[in-house]
């Protein structure tokens, strides 16, 4: 079977933490507008839903009761969907990002796997928006992952730059991570690799076993230059994540009204390329998860 015959996986970045209302209406904050959104997403194709929890209010949120309330509103709305946790934060102790693993067991959680600088800078104002050094060590990596295996969640690997690809490499030959691993290529982070066509590529060729290998890949684009390269990874046989985290816009330049556009313009996309989109079923084997 050749790669533009095989199913593309869609996940929707479905909320975020760094974008508010007042930049896209969309963006849900009640466990009621999660569960709407995710519906939205799942009808236009979406099998795997990126949990960022926020509070009623929109404010940014790590507490067990905001994950467990709005994963549940989207369990209620689209059973079977898969749920993937975010882990990244900075300024937010591990103990605390794990305890909510620990109390809702999502299918998968997002791994960062590498330490960086972590910013967003506007040529117009000719300043940063906001600049960190986001910490993500092999100390860091290795707890995340023994917990994960000890609570039956699959790791979601977050790549910024090829280097972080490699980083897999010691985790396999300690065992501590199997096949099919799920691998994300983040791409449009001012600190880590640019977001070019070309650097698609280059990224793709770094996961363990090829592009063609046993192991899944997907492209998350950040910001408007995401479509170009999420037509890159369809091309070369890699699944895509569309969402709010990821970038407001449709392709012509307009504001997103919903998860459920951006999904399905990105299911659009899937689909003139001779490629057509995974069931929720088809994701979870393909990832190594259990039926739901």
């Amino acid at each position: 079977m050749s790669g533009f015959e095989d199913p593309v996986i869609i996940s929707n970045s479905i909320s975020g933490v760094i974008a508010n209302r007042e930049q896209c209406p969309a963006i849900p904050y009640t466990p009621e507008e999660y569960a709407a959104e995710a519906r939205r997403s799942t009808d236009e194709g979406a099998s795997q839903i990126h949990i960022h929890a926020r509070k009623p209010d929109g404010t940014p949120s790590y507490e067990i009761e905001d994950f467990q309330a709005i994963t549940e509103a989207i369990k209620s709305e689209c059973p079977g969907v898969i749920i993937n946790y975010s882990t990244g934060a900075i300024g937010v102790s591990m103990e605390k990002r794990i305890a909510y693993l620990e109390a809702c067991g999502p299918d998968v959680a997002a791994l960062n796997m590498s330490s960086m600088n972590y910013a967003k800078y506007s040529r117009r104002r000719k300043g940063f928006v906001f600049k960190a050094v986001f910490e993500n060590s092999f100390d860091t990596i290795i707890e995340f992952i023994t917990a994960m295996n000890e609570l039956g969640i699959k790791p979601e690997h977050e790549c910024f730059d090829a280097g972080h690809v490699a980083n897999l490499d010691p985790l396999y030959d300690m065992e501590l991570i199997e096949q099919p691993s799920q691998i994300s290529l983040v791409m449009g982070v001012t600190g880590g690799i640019r977001p070019t066509p070309r650097n698609v590529a280059v990224m793709a060729d770094q996961v363990p076993g090829g592009p063609d290998g046993p192991n899944n890949w997907q492209v998350i684009g950040i910001s408007r230059d995401q479509w170009k390269l999420l037509a890159t990874a369809i091309t070369l046989g890699g699944n895509i994540r569309a969402g709010v985290e990821d970038n407001l816009y449709l392709p012509d330049g307009s504001m997103c009204k919903s998860n459920g556009e951006l999904v399905g313009k990105a299911r659009q996309m899937v689909e003139d390329a001779g490629r057509r989109v995974a069931t929720i079923a088809e994701a979870r084997e393909m990832l190594g998860l259990k039926a739901a």
